[in-house]
């Protein structure tokens, strides 16, 4: 795929990219963003460097892509509810994302993307690992894809979002979003077909026995992270990572512990999956 006004840059043969030629504190032209939006859909996941963000032109790029999506169960900064402060320093008890997901999976109609602004790094560790749902998908054999295409699977906020309120000491009663959708479901712009269930927010696969449903997740679990599908992102000071949720899983690495690791990120509203 050519470009005109920005530059791609590929990290592996399977996912991930960085742009270069792009200041995302500007508003974007029509071309700039049809590039963007390109290289989004051709690499799942693509970074930025150099990128210094207010919170309002953050929001503004993510616009640009859709509405935004207030997330269920983290409050954002005063003013800006569209907003997930990611903050870890020594009197963190946990992180966010340290478990292979795609972003507030529970919801009916989960976020189409996530934008990442980190703007302090540790002197080192903190990467994020992103794994192509698609890819993994691609892998499968012919008879496992037809088993696995008839299937839904129950994702549901409650039992993550109460565990980590009690690791801080709150109260772990709430109720959250949750639904049913396919195991495999189809990008709405590619058509690739990924594999849409993780430990995070995936409780059990609809309508078979509890061993079989624990056994198939396990398994799909373990295929998703295999080292083939994965690109692995460093972080340095005012870096940029955009992510398709419909295409990729994410883990963040805790690793950098007591050292402080802060940013904002803004997520893109999505559609029921399909």
């Amino acid at each position: 795929m050519s470009y005109q006004t920005i530059e791609v840059r590929p990290l592996t043969p399977t996912l991930g990219a960085e742009v270069t030629g792009v200041e995302l504190s500007e508003p974007l032209g029509d071309q700039q963003f049809q590039e963007v939006h390109d290289a989004l859909m051709a690499h799942q996941v693509i970074f930025f460097r150099n990128q210094d963000m207010t919170l309002e032109q953050h929001k503004d790029f993510g616009r640009r892509f859709g509405p935004l999506h207030i997330h269920p169960s983290a409050p954002g900064p005063a003013g800006h509810p569209e907003v997930l402060r990611i903050h870890a320093d020594e009197h963190s008890k946990q992180v966010a994302g340290h478990r292979w997901h795609s972003d507030v999976s529970c919801d009916p109609k989960p976020p189409m993307g996530s934008i990442l602004h980190i703007h302090t790094v540790p002197l080192n560790g903190g990467d994020t690992l992103f794994t192509s749902s698609n890819a993994a998908y691609e892998a499968l054999s012919e008879p496992m894809k037809v088993f696995l295409g008839g299937l839904k699977a129950r994702h549901d906020g409650s039992p993550n979002y109460n565990r980590r309120a009690q690791i801080d000491g709150k109260a772990g009663d709430k109720k959250f979003p949750f639904a049913d959708h396919p195991v495999i479901r189809t990008h709405p712009v590619t058509g690739k077909k990924g594999i849409y269930v993780s430990p995070v927010f995936t409780q059990y696969i609809c309508d078979i026995p509890e061993d079989e449903s624990k056994a198939i997740l396990e398994f799909l679990y373990a295929h998703n992270r295999k080292e083939q599908f994965v690109c692995r992102f460093s972080w340095e000071k005012d870096s940029v990572a955009f992510w398709d949720n419909r295409a990729v899983q994410h883990l963040a690495m805790w690793d950098y512990f007591p050292q402080v690791r802060s940013g904002y990120r803004v997520t893109i509203a999505g559609d029921k999956p399909y």
